[in-house]
């Protein structure tokens, strides 16, 4: 799918250019793509001109949401199809997202790309062939763009996901010339797309799953033994797992993975918030 290449706000966007114009500044300038750059907007009394095209001043916009030109109005990154999905702002500008409220974001503590960044650097990237299995909004796919990798297969099964990624300017785009045909980025499954996926094909994996509730196929042996299988000989596999309470959830998910994992052929041990294999 396209990528949007329109404006995006946030409130305190919004807010900044009407106060602009208040003041009777014929210009302002600020970031309209969630911080990756700067740009200069024309002000009007009535509306605000950028890059040729005029949009009017929105009405007042929701705190922790992101609006799109739709063609005729400022409109939500959201959609409801089941359960409500969003892009949402952070700090430190890439976004993060939402389903029914839980917000996708490993720590709350630092900028979800540096996050990432940690992580890829775990499995080393630079020249090789990274499977990704839960593509989500791309950030783990950019940073192993950025880190020099030779080829990166990403997957990711939400409809919604892939097109919040479109409307998202820290989403990699595939066909984007920085990407250098090097992203791969599949509408499927990878519970069942894996198995299409050939022996000791991928040099590193990244894995990054819903929690075991929403999807615990992602966490079973079987898919373990398939991970092994792609994998060649001292590749490495970084999985997320997070950090749940062991005394409400009753469940020591780390601990359980690192011994499905050695069980499937790897050396495990705990990374960062999650755990570290390598393929024996």
């Amino acid at each position: 799918m396209p990528h949007y290449t329109g404006p995006l706000l946030i409130r305190s966007v919004a807010e900044a250019m009407a106060a602009a114009r208040d003041a009777d500044a014929g210009a302002w300038q600020g970031s309209l793509d969630l911080g990756r750059s700067r740009t200069d907007v024309s002000l009007q009394a009535d509306a605000w001109q950028w890059q040729g095209s005029h949009y009017p001043y929105p009405a007042k916009l929701k705190d922790r949401t992101i609006y799109y030109w739709d063609g005729e109005a400022f409109a939500p990154v959201s959609r409801f199809c089941g359960s409500l999905i969003k892009l949402v702002p952070t700090e430190w500008g890439a976004p993060t997202f939402e389903i029914d409220g839980i917000k996708m974001l490993p720590t709350a503590k630092d900028s979800p790309v540096e996050d990432a960044r940690r992580k890829v650097a775990l499995v080393e990237p630079r020249g090789k062939v990274v499977l990704d299995t839960c593509g989500g909004l791309g950030y783990f796919a950019a940073c192993c763009l950025e880190a020099g990798v030779a080829h990166i297969q990403s997957f990711e099964k939400n409809p919604d996901v892939l097109w919040l990624r479109t409307l998202n300017p820290w989403s990699p785009d595939p066909d984007a010339p920085a990407s250098g045909g090097r992203l791969q980025l599949a509408h499927a499954d990878v519970s069942v797309a894996i198995a299409q996926v050939a022996d000791a094909s991928v040099d590193a994996l990244l894995h990054d799953p819903p929690r075991f509730g929403i999807a615990g196929e992602l966490y079973s042996q079987a898919f373990y033994d398939q991970l092994a299988r792609v994998l060649r000989r001292g590749g490495r596999l970084f999985h997320y797992t997070g950090s749940p309470n062991k005394l409400t959830s009753g469940r020591d998910v780390p601990r359980e993975v690192a011994k499905r994992l050695e069980k499937a052929g790897f050396k495990a041990q705990p990374a960062l918030d999650g755990v570290l294999a390598t393929r024996r």
